[in-house]
């Protein structure tokens, strides 16, 4: 008799059958394709201990496109079959991920001090909003496993970006888990 499969495999099972039928696994990405680089980001938020809507989230990041990779999977208007797939809050955590306007995001996302609030800005509605420490907290784990992926994976990327991404993630430092921050300087400053 086979174990029943969890919950969380049969969602995963689900979103990279739905990214093969959308042709990830023959877009190219820096670091091989589209699906090997979704696969080691989920693999990444797994080992740090994300939750698995986290994981989920982090294997199906590039769905609508992201303001660094413009290519889209799926339109928005498909929200409902990544929904399908991996359940709501995944899918909501894919899209606000996605919805990220990075130029007009980063520079508040961490503001700290007194009467200051973390603007999100929505790149396909065009809103601004304060999110509530949680999400924040996941789009920082988000953008650390995908961009520390890609940093290991390419050491051109590495070169060109890393000391830029090693001050992006040492401002997200508050909002990142101790893991990633561990895994930021052990890949951007060796």
């Amino acid at each position: 008799m086979s174990s029943p499969v969890t919950e969380p495999s049969a969602r995963a099972q689900a979103a990279t059958a739905l990214l093969i039928t959308c042709g990830a696994d023959t877009t190219e990405h820096p670091g091989g394709t589209l699906l090997a680089h979704l696969h080691r980001v989920q693999t990444l938020l797994a080992t740090w201990g994300a939750r698995p809507t986290l994981q989920l989230a982090g294997l199906c990041h590039a769905f609508y496109g992201t303001d660094g990779f413009p290519a889209a999977l799926l339109d928005l208007s498909e929200r409902p079959r990544l929904t399908e797939a991996i359940g709501q809050e995944a899918e909501e955590l894919v899209y606000f991920y996605a919805s990220c306007d990075r130029t007009a995001t980063y520079p508040t996302l961490t503001a700290t001090h007194a009467h200051a609030h973390a603007h999100f800005h929505d790149r396909f509605t065009g809103k601004k909003f304060t999110p509530p420490l949680p999400q924040l907290r996941d789009f920082a784990e988000l953008t650390a496993a995908n961009e520390l992926d890609l940093a290991h994976a390419n050491p051109d990327f590495r070169a060109k970006h890393g000391p830029d991404l090693l001050t992006l993630l040492t401002r997200f430092r508050p909002l990142l888990s101790e893991n990633a921050w561990q895994q930021t300087r052990t890949t951007l400053t060796h």
